[in-house]
């Protein structure tokens, strides 16, 4: 991994902040200082802004529907996904999602999860992308504001999220396609209402929600399209209801000083003259310096490599944050799921379906009481890959056919082998493999042998 280097920027910078307190520079040239702060602000806001922006399009309906539903509703998928879908890269292929976009500004949200026989675990985060808890068990929970005050009924599980806006995440691992209706039952059983309507005992109906065009967007989309102003301002806003951790406040002082955090207002004018241009110049930059820092959060599984602690509860780790953000949001903490990803063989080539290889297993991945495993194969537009079967990945549900040895050869190749026991089809072209690994043993996992990819 190269070394990180400072990010440079040529900006035309007036000889202050408009508010009168800022940081001092010449006309053409800023200061290191200020340079920096732009940079580390944009960095530190940017999964907040990303988060807003994702529940803004997920929640922009009247009724619930495929993909949306208003706030404080859950949104059921109902189907697993096949190489059509292009919604969301790297798509899972292993659970169905049940997710709430929640407004906690009033009272906490009353959240029933049932008994299940499966694995089935409800990831609840923060506006700022860090798992404030994980629910894996069956009961009632109160998803709650952490400054809210008030009594909750006995029997209910308070479960604390420091802002207003937070998301759930429930994953229920599904066995086939044949499975659905098993997962759907289990949906239903699912109950969502304010603790005001549990309390009353009344039949709560949700209220309708908005739909707004103009809110129809691609969430990554549209905050790497925002110019300066807006998502500096837009940023300032959510800190009001959705306040930086305690931890964060020296990053908060440094960035107040371009008027940056609750209560700020900022203005372009710090850009000087061109503004956008300066603005695009910084954006351009800031991907593959996160990409170069994010290489010592790595850990190696063999030939695959995985995101580390503290991903999913990352304190002070902004530029980690803020990658793992734009790579996807929602990640879970090592303890409850890991994913390791190879796009290369045991000779370090990069895979691709011109050829045919032997996906290798001296033993499966090592996971603890109720956890699971996949291998899905995506092509290098990272959407699954389509194929005569619809077979998109292996896992610990799939029958294959062992070696005499007790070891297991998994086929990845664009041609059917004779025997499709063992076959996970590939692209024409490159592709990468992912490897999901749910409630691993992390202790058995230091000493595991990972699979290896052999060319056929």
């Amino acid at each position: 991994m190269k070394k990180l280097t400072l990010l440079t920027v040529c900006m035309a910078l007036v000889l202050s902040i408009c508010s009168g307190h800022g940081i001092a520079a010449t006309k053409n040239t800023p200061t290191e200082e200020l340079q920096q702060n732009l940079e580390e602000a944009y960095i530190y806001a940017f999964p907040l802004v990303l988060m807003d922006a994702t529940e803004t399009s997920a929640t922009n309906t009247e009724t619930a529907v495929a993909g949306k539903a208003p706030v404080n509703q859950f949104i059921h998928a109902r189907e697993l996904v096949d190489a059509k879908f292009k919604n969301v890269v790297t798509p899972n292929v292993d659970t169905i999602y049940s997710q709430v976009w929640y407004d906690l500004s009033s009272e906490p949200m009353i959240y029933e999860l049932p008994e299940t026989d499966r694995f089935c675990k409800v990831q609840v985060l923060d506006a700022w992308t860090n798992t404030a808890a994980v629910l894996d068990k069956a009961g009632t929970y109160a998803i709650t504001k952490a400054d809210w005050q008030g009594d909750l009924p006995k029997g209910v599980t308070r479960v604390n999220v420091p802002t207003s806006m937070a998301w759930s995440i429930t994953r229920t691992l599904l066995y086939g396609q044949e499975d659905l209706p098993n997962v759907h039952a289990i949906q239903k059983q699912m109950k969502l209402m304010p603790l005001s309507a549990y309390m009353s005992a009344d039949n709560y109906q949700p209220a309708k929600g908005s739909y707004n065009e103009a809110n129809n967007y691609v969430p990554i989309n549209k905050v790497l399209s925002m110019g300066p102003a807006e998502f500096f301002n837009k940023a300032n806003e959510l800190m009001e209801n959705n306040p930086p951790a305690a931890e964060d406040k020296e990053i908060i002082a440094k960035i107040a000083k371009i008027n940056v955090g609750p209560g700020q207002k900022f203005s372009s004018n710090i850009l000087g003259k061109n503004p956008q241009t300066q603005w695009n110049n910084m954006l351009q930059q800031i991907r593959p310096k996160l990409n170069e820092e994010a290489g010592k959060y790595f850990q190696k599984l063999g030939q695959w490599d995985y995101y580390g602690a503290p991903i999913g509860d990352f304190g002070q780790e902004y530029n980690y944050r803020a990658l793992v953000a734009m790579a996807g949001l929602g990640a879970n903490t090592v303890d409850v799921a890991i994913y390791p990803k190879t796009e290369v063989d045991n000779q370090g080539n990069f895979l691709t379906g011109e050829h045919s290889y032997i996906l290798h297993f001296d033993s499966f991945p090592p996971v603890l009481e109720g956890g699971f495993w996949s291998i899905t194969a995506y092509g290098e537009d990272d959407f699954l890959i389509d194929n005569p079967l619809n077979r998109y990945c292996i896992n610990d549900r799939s029958d294959l056919k062992a070696n005499a040895d007790g070891t297991v050869d998994i086929v990845l190749a664009q041609q059917a082998p004779e025997n499709i026991t063992n076959w996970l089809p590939v692209s024409k072209g490159r592709f990468h493999l992912f490897m999901r690994i749910y409630t691993p043993d992390m202790q058995a996992l230091s000493k595991w042998i990972a699979p290896t990819i052999i060319l056929k």
